[in-house]
């Protein structure tokens, strides 16, 4: 894809790329603290690169058609890696993202009418209420050092409560967030045990797991139970998603979630879906710090807008490719690990049973032979008339497994890009370059402060 520029494109710091014969003793040492830093220039370079993880066939891909093949073709062959499951079911469960099979299939017909664009523009006026007291509250600090990571953390989280439940989070947050801490901390992280050994033989972490796993649940159940206190009229339209999922039924066998199931959804909607999008958001802030013509394109955007649906949020062109180029550069999920139940053929790439998948979008969307100026800040690519294809760009899967809330997500990233932006000139305050992590999302090394002052 050719992108032609007036100005010379930001290139933002990325960590030092390995050397290519990295031993698996020394990409040991490296992968629980920067997945990212274990990669070498030839996996941005070369289509298919084989090898062996921990005592299997291993392949990174980095072709479109195999990747399509993998995630849409014949997505039932491939599951995801003992590894993968460990370090997700404790906070996830059952839920929609790790199932399989037919517990998969009821799970996403049930809750895709949750998930429509329709209910989706009936969740806007929670987004707009939140960042009016966002804006309001960063307007008190104008001309003040701002972590703006932890303020967009604190902002999705508090409309993941009200779009998931109508209530806000302010007494629940710092518990939630704690939570999210202690596991991103320590017990998401993968240890050498936990990827050689089966599912069903515990790894010494797996106790920890299993006891944060605990009280988690009780927490959601929690949350559940106050929403359900609180009630809804007879015959009224729902008003959230605990709504939308409470009172979904699946449309071949009319049924519905039970209590605990109910907990793994809401558990991964909320984690998946303010998690992700903070992260998302600050980097959007921080690519724009780093280049302010751009970030007066989307001020500009978004002047005289009202911004309070979404129609509205639609009109935001080259605020959604800010975003889209964002997440280009820093997928929220940097990589996709699954394993081939049985052998297949992926595009003319011979797959044995048990072999280990690797899809990497930070590989991909920074792949010397898909884009142009790979390491390079271009919104204006995902305006071109030539998009990219459709399994070279991967911020939320692709195929059946897609992000059923991909919609939602969208939404709220350039809702509140804009609104921000529309609100603030934002700089950096702190000259220390900002180092991604591929740890379990795709996270700062540090969180810079930034100044902002009103436009």
């Amino acid at each position: 894809m050719n992108i032609a520029s007036v100005r010379r494109p930001i290139v933002p710091p990325t960590p030092p790329r390995a050397p290519d014969d990295m031993s698996f003793l020394g990409k040991l040492a490296v992968i629980r603290r920067n997945m990212i830093a274990t990669w070498g220039q030839r996996a941005y370079e070369e289509e298919i690169i084989p090898g062996r993880f921990i005592f299997r066939n291993s392949f990174i891909l980095n072709r479109p058609d195999a990747i399509r093949h993998i995630l849409l073709s014949n997505y039932e062959n491939y599951t995801r890696t003992p590894a993968g499951i460990r370090m997700l079911r404790p906070v996830l469960g059952d839920g929609l993202l790790i199932a399989e099979g037919h517990s998969w299939t009821f799970q996403r017909r049930t809750l895709a009418p949750a998930f429509t664009p329709r209910a989706t523009a009936n969740l806007v006026p929670h987004m707009t209420a939140v960042l009016d007291e966002t804006i309001a509250k960063l307007d008190a600090r104008t001309g003040e050092a701002v972590d703006l990571r932890e303020t967009m953390q604190r902002m999705t989280l508090e409309i993941a409560g009200r779009t998931m439940f109508s209530f806000g989070m302010d007494r629940h947050g710092p518990t939630l967030r704690n939570f999210i801490m202690e596991y991103a901390e320590r017990l998401g992280r993968a240890y050498f045990l936990d990827m050689v050994l089966p599912v069903s033989w515990p790894s010494p972490m797996d106790f920890a797991r299993a006891r944060f796993r605990t009280r988690w649940t009780e927490f959601v159940a929690m949350l559940i139970a106050e929403r359900r206190a609180a009630g809804k009229k007879d015959g009224a339209p729902p008003r959230d998603l605990f709504d939308l999922m409470d009172e979904a039924r699946d449309p071949e066998t009319g049924k519905g979630f039970s209590d605990a199931q109910l907990v793994d959804e809401v558990a991964t909607m909320i984690l998946a879906g303010h998690e992700t999008t903070a992260t998302a958001l600050f980097w959007a802030l921080y690519l724009l710090a780093l280049d302010p013509d751009t970030q007066e394109e989307v001020a500009s955007e978004t002047r005289g807008e009202h911004l309070d649906s979404i129609a509205d949020i639609d009109r935001q062109k080259f605020t959604r490719a800010v975003i889209d180029e964002t997440m280009r550069l820093y997928p929220p999920a940097f990589l996709v690990a699954r394993a081939a139940r049985d052998k297949d053929n992926a595009a003319g790439i011979e797959i044995g049973k048990g072999d280990i998948i690797m899809i990497a979008p930070w590989l991909l969307h920074r792949h010397e032979k898909l884009w142009d100026q790979p390491n390079a800040f271009i919104p204006k690519r995902f305006m071109s008339k030539e998009p990219p294809d459709r399994f070279a760009y991967l911020p939320f899967g692709a195929g059946p497994r897609v992000c059923i809330g991909a919609p939602f997500a969208q939404a709220e990233s350039v809702l509140a890009l804009a609104r921000l932006i529309g609100a603030f000139r934002i700089e950096l305050a702190d000259s220390n370059p900002v180092i991604p992590l591929g740890v379990v999302t795709t996270q700062p090394d540090h969180s810079p402060m930034f100044r902002i002052t009103r436009r």
